[in-house]
This record gives C-alpha cells, structure tokens and sequence, in this order.
C-alpha cells in the first residue's frame, strides 16, 4: 500500500501541516517518505532544482522528509490570476490559462498525469503522504475530481479526513464530510484527526465516542493548537491584515523595526516576509488601507500574480500615495517581484493582463515589459556585501534601466539585478530576506532610512534553524498526539474493510445496514 491520503473538512484545516508533520515523523524513524499533493491551488509557490514551479506546502513537506523540492511532488499547481481565470502549472511548466468551467475539459488527461506521477514516487519510497485539496466532500466537483477522493480511488489510497476545532462544529465536519461522499469512496476513509483544539482533550471522550460509533471510524489523534507554528502558511488567506505575524521576540536595542506589508488582492509568496518576523524587534504587519503606513517605519510591497490589477489596487485605496509619501519623507520601501514591478516607472503587459502600457508608481527609474516565456531559476550572488541566494518566478523583465540606479544584487558574471536609488529598492528574488548575513544589513540600512537608531539586529538569528525546529515540532505532535500504530496501519494495509456506509451519500439506510463493520 504505501501511501496516504491526507483530507480536510475544508480549506485550511490543517492538511499541510498534518503532512508536514506526519513526513516528519517518519523521515526521523529511517523510512524514505515523500510528499505528494496532486492539484494545489496556490501563489505562493517555489522553484526547484529540476527547473520547475511548485506549491510551497509541498517544498516545505519535502523539506520535513529531508528532500530537495521537486516537480514530481505537486503535478498540477492552479495560480489564480482573477476570480474566474487561473494558470495552469503541469510538471512545473506553465501550461495555459484556464476558467473554472474550462479546466474540467482538462482533468482527465491530469488525471493519467498525477496518478502516473505518484505511482513513480510510491516505487521509489518506503511511504508517501499525500494531501488533499479543500475538501473532499465538495460533490458538485467530485465527477473531475483529480484531488481529494478521485485520486484516492484512482490510486486505492486510505483516507485520513482532518477537522479543524477551532472553527467551531468539528464533530458535524466530520460526519457531514463522510456521509455526503458516496460508498465507494466512504470505504477509503480510514479515519479522522481532530486539530487545532485548545484546553483539555478530555472534554471530547464522549463525543470522540459517539463519532465512532455513528461512523464506525476512530479519530486517531487530538492535535492541540500551537502558537509557535506560523511560518510557511499555505494560503495567503491566512495572513490577516493589521494582524503581526508571527511571534515576535523582544528587541535588542531600545526600539522596534515597525515593517508595513500591503495585503494585495492577488498576493504571491506572501511568506517572504516571514524571514523579517522572526527577528527580534521586528514588528510586522499586512496592512490594506493607508493609515497603517503612518507610523511605519520600512515598506514592503510584496509580490503578485496579477501585478498591474494590483496597482490598480493600491491606486483605489489610496495606498500608492501614501507608499509615495513614505520613500518622499525618507523613508525606506523594499519592492519583491510584483512589486518591485509597481515600482518602476512603466509597465508593458501583453502577456499576464492584457493591459498594454501602464504607468508605474515612478519610484524607480526602470521599464519593465512582461515576457511570453516565466523566468524560473534559482541564482545566487551578494547583496549589501553579503552572499545571498534566492529564486525568481516572473513574466516581466527590465527593458530600459536608469544611469542613477544602483543594483541592489550583484550577480557572479558582475551584471547587476534588481535596483537601488535611496530608501527605495526592489528585486525579482523571492527568498532574499532568507539569507541571514543579507538580512541583518537591510534591517540595519532601514532602521537608518527611518531614524530608527536605537533599533539592533540581532547577530544570532538562524531562519534556517527556525524553520527546523517548526518542522520538528510538527513531528513531535504528531508522534506525541496521533496514533502513529494507527497509521502505519493505514499506510501497511489501507482502510479497513467492512466500514458501515453513511448515507445519504451511500444512498438509503438499506446500504447503510448492508456496510456492516462496527456500530
């Protein structure tokens, strides 16, 4: 068998990190483990050493297994550039746009894709953890289905289903979940696990009870809510304006860094900033209108799928005033990808929005024009004398560059990328503020910009390290909370057979009697 399916309830019910964490788990016992998500809709992404483009959950769970990131992990990526349209990433190429009533046309040839994929994963691993995407029980989909129970019957994997406590009715998620999916898929769910729960888990016996015998299924574990857990968000949906991020330390210095993200409509690789919110002293906020930059002191304006869509944004909210106000008082601004586009003074896109000619915020004396072909590739080079690296995903590249810009990276054959001109810079690499060495000057150069001068950056904060111990901490719930015997079973031997049936997705109490198993 081999192989695992990891559901949720819903989006954000803790899928990614229960993978993550599962990976963990058995990475640390010795076993070669892989992850697999098989659509991922998702911008925030990441490139890979084979050259392609991958959801950033999936590099994160290959991170858990010890693993370099690879195209095999995530076939298919979604990256929606509107309500209605999103790209398609095949094998981590780009492969079209499409609508949501177009891409149906196209689940069955993904379908061979993905099942292919993973079958050379599962040959190659002692166990892959696979993880779903919403929910399974989404059954106006489940007819093209490539994601949740279509894979797994299209694969024969067991089902571990996740509710999420924290939102309230997880025994009724639960339950509604399996009994709106139909009998053959009922018969691969295997189990459930409840996370996210806060106080004593002794409160839920008598409902844990009651669950199994309605469903004739246990949960297998009661995973608590952990604050520390906050890096690598899957979807930018969980980064909440005015919220700070993460949990940040105390400063070194007298003062704190106080840092300004604008949340944009079409956010990519929002995580980039995460690196900024694990330093001491560094207070960082996603923001969507401009009276949060009053009392910032450092701007970043983040990167985006739909670049000029988002400048149109930011124009509509009055944020591109005052993000003009912020550099024109001296004040430093940092663009990343998308946004270090908005930076510039013009933009030619043909390509992502069709918008021809727009004129940028005019921060930066630079053109960019939007390529046919994405940039993918992952450089290296210095940055404030520092050694950095990072990774590019884009359509725009410069095309008209100003005598008063300096570079903010020098790459290896000495050419220059991205730009630099007072307290505004911008680059196409996302994973910059990653780089420790990198990070500590920035810091230092915009607590200058701000008059920040009883601000210190701290000389001993490893982002590497953090992420480590956080996906450490994921196995080490999973091993402390979770019925791992249990899951090996699932992975061993799949679901069980003889699961009772549940209707009205198995259709009437008849089929329910005629499932059988535990009561």
């Amino acid at each position: 068998m081999n192989a695992l399916l990891i559901a949720g309830t819903t989006s954000d019910a803790g899928k990614s990190v229960v993978a993550a964490g599962v990976c963990r788990w058995l990475a640390r016992t010795g076993a070669r483990v892989a992850p697999f998500k098989a659509q991922n809709m998702s911008n925030n992404s990441v490139v890979t050493p084979d050259g392609g483009e991958i959801g950033r959950a999936q590099a994160v769970q290959a991170a858990a297994c010890g693993l370099e990131p690879s195209v095999r992990f995530n076939p298919v990526l979604l990256k929606p550039g509107s309500d209605r349209r999103s790209q398609v990433v095949v094998l981590g190429q780009v492969s079209g746009e499409v609508t949501a009533m177009s891409y149906r046309e196209r689940k069955a040839a993904l379908l061979d894709t993905v099942v292919s994929t993973l079958d050379g994963l599962r040959a190659e691993h002692d166990h892959v953890i696979c993880e779903g995407a919403g929910s399974p029980a989404e059954i106006n989909l489940r007819a093209t289905d490539i994601a949740n129970m279509g894979l797994a019957r299209a694969a024969g994997l067991p089902v571990l289903v996740v509710g999420d406590i924290d939102r309230g009715g997880v025994f009724a998620q639960l339950f509604g979940t399996l009994a709106l999916l139909d009998a053959a898929d009922q018969a691969l769910v295997g189990g459930f696990v409840i996370n996210k729960f806060r106080g004593d888990p002794a409160l839920l016996d008598s409902g844990l009870d009651q669950l199994r015998a309605l469903t004739g299924r246990p949960v297998h574990g009661v995973l608590p809510w952990a604050e520390d857990l906050w890096l690598d968000a899957e979807d930018s949906l969980s980064y909440v304006a005015d919220g700070v991020v993460g949990r940040p330390a105390p400063p070194r210095g007298s003062q704190w860094l106080r840092v300004a993200v604008p949340r944009l409509p079409r956010i990519s690789n929002a995580t980039d900033v995460e690196a900024l919110a694990a330093e001491p002293g560094v207070a960082v906020r996603f923001v969507t209108e401009p009276s949060r930059l009053t009392d910032a002191d450092l701007v970043v304006l983040p990167g985006s799928k739909s670049t000029v869509a988002d400048l149109g944004w930011l124009h509509d909210t009055g944020l591109a005033d005052a993000i003009r106000a912020h550099a024109g008082a001296g004040l430093p601004v940092v663009g990343i990808c998308g946004g270090f586009q908005m930076l510039t003074r013009r933009i030619t896109d043909q390509v992502e929005s069709g918008a021809g000619v727009v004129d940028g915020l005019g921060m930066l004396d630079l053109e960019i024009e939007f390529a046919e072909a994405k940039t993918l590739r992952r450089p290296s080079g210095t940055a404030f004398g520092e050694p950095v690296h990072g990774y590019e995903i884009h359509h725009g590249v410069p095309v008209r560059r100003g005598d008063d810009l300096t570079g903010l990276v020098r790459l290896p054959d000495g050419e220059d990328e991205g730009a630099l001109r007072g307290s505004v810079a911008g680059t196409h690499w996302h994973g910059l503020f990653e780089n420790d060495g990198f990070r500590r000057k920035l810091l230092t150069w915009a607590a200058g910009c701000a008059g920040r001068d009883g601000f210190v950056a701290a000389d001993d904060t490893s982002f590497a390290a953090i992420r480590a111990g956080q996906l450490d901490l994921l196995g080490d719930l999973v091993e402390k909370h979770l019925d791992t015997d249990a899951i090996r079973r699932l992975l061993e031997g799949g679901a069980p057979a003889g699961l009772p049936l549940l209707p009205p997705g198995a259709g009437s109490h008849a089929a329910l009697r005629s499932g059988g198993g535990s009561e």
